[in-house]
């Protein structure tokens, strides 16, 4: 597994930013590096009643992460704990990705966790979170096989390896995902309830742009005529609602070929994939009706945009 050695928030004992406790008080919110001082304020909160909110994340955070902050914070009340973590974990990128130039400012988004509200930052590095000879992983087989699985082999070996470490760290009673990784809250939820996790999943609306681009750290990749041409992705989406809003349904195959004749107008843009699928199941449907959803992946020059909608 990889370990860049220029990860920008590997801890260390002369660090500003980090002491080597591995807590540092930032007015009335803290910044916690150790998974060691992580857990054991979880449960020092947990011993005393105190219901904890948890949102992952993978920093460079927009409104739609500070939305599931908002969530969060409802969800546990003003005597409760929000806890978010910062963490770009490296086994859910593949070789060919862009884990490397993923953005990142740890101050500033320390900076608006405060004005948040949120009351610890979670910050772990990669050594303590994948310890030198770590070989466990936490794999789910059925929801994950499909969409971003086929297309990102590996990704969700990853993506549900680092959740249960980070849950078993933070010990949270609801933890709070977006909408718009609709796959992956979907395998996190049948992981929790598969391997008994004391969870409550709790998953938001997909915050968007005024002109309907859902928000997502990549899009600062999107530079000029890029940013105007990912709107493809948002057209596309009202075109498949459009066509079972108004009609019988369609046959998936015929509705796909219409949504990628919509995406071809943009230049720069490329089909990863477009899937219709039942919600709950996840299964592929040959006939896209009311209540199906649809995912769909689609790369802007060199950046990968995901997003879906229930039709």
């Amino acid at each position: 597994m990889r370990r860049p050695a220029d990860h920008r928030y590997a801890r260390r004992s002369d660090s500003k930013l980090e002491p080597p406790c591995g807590i540092l008080q930032l007015g009335r919110m803290r910044s916690v590096s150790s998974v060691g001082a992580m857990q054991r304020l979880a449960k020092s909160w947990r011993r005393r009643g105190v219901p904890i909110g948890f949102v992952p994340t993978m920093g460079y955070l927009h409104d739609g992460h500070l939305s599931l902050v908002r969530e969060a914070r409802r969800l546990v009340g003003r005597q409760g704990k929000v806890v978010l973590s910062i963490y770009v974990n490296p086994t859910q990128f593949g070789p060919k990705e862009d884990f490397r130039r993923y953005p990142r400012d740890l101050p500033r988004d320390l900076a608006l966790c405060r004005e948040a509200g949120v009351d610890v930052v979670f910050c772990p590095t990669d050594a303590e979170l994948y310890p030198e000879g770590a070989s466990t992983w936490v794999v789910e087989e059925a929801l994950s096989q499909g969409l971003e699985g086929q297309s990102r082999p590996g990704h969700f070996r990853g993506v549900t390896t680092v959740v249960a470490k980070l849950f078993h760290l933070v010990l949270p009673d609801v933890a709070v995902f977006g909408a718009k990784d609709y796959q992956q809250a979907a395998v996190v939820r049948r992981m929790v309830r598969d391997l008994h996790f004391p969870v409550r999943i709790r998953v938001a609306p997909t915050r968007r742009e005024p002109d309907g681009l859902a928000m997502s750290s990549r899009n600062r990749y999107l530079a000029g005529d890029l940013r105007r041409q990912a709107l493809v992705v948002v057209q596309a989406i009202r075109v498949a609602q459009a066509q079972v809003r108004h009609g019988a349904g369609a046959a998936a195959g015929t509705l796909r070929r219409q949504l990628e004749r919509v995406i071809a107008r943009a230049p720069d843009a490329r089909v990863d994939y477009i899937a219709f699928f039942d919600p709950e199941t996840l299964a592929p449907l040959r006939r896209v009706q009311r209540g199906a959803h649809l995912a769909l992946a689609v790369s802007v020059g060199k950046t990968r945009l995901i997003d879906n909608a229930r039709l």
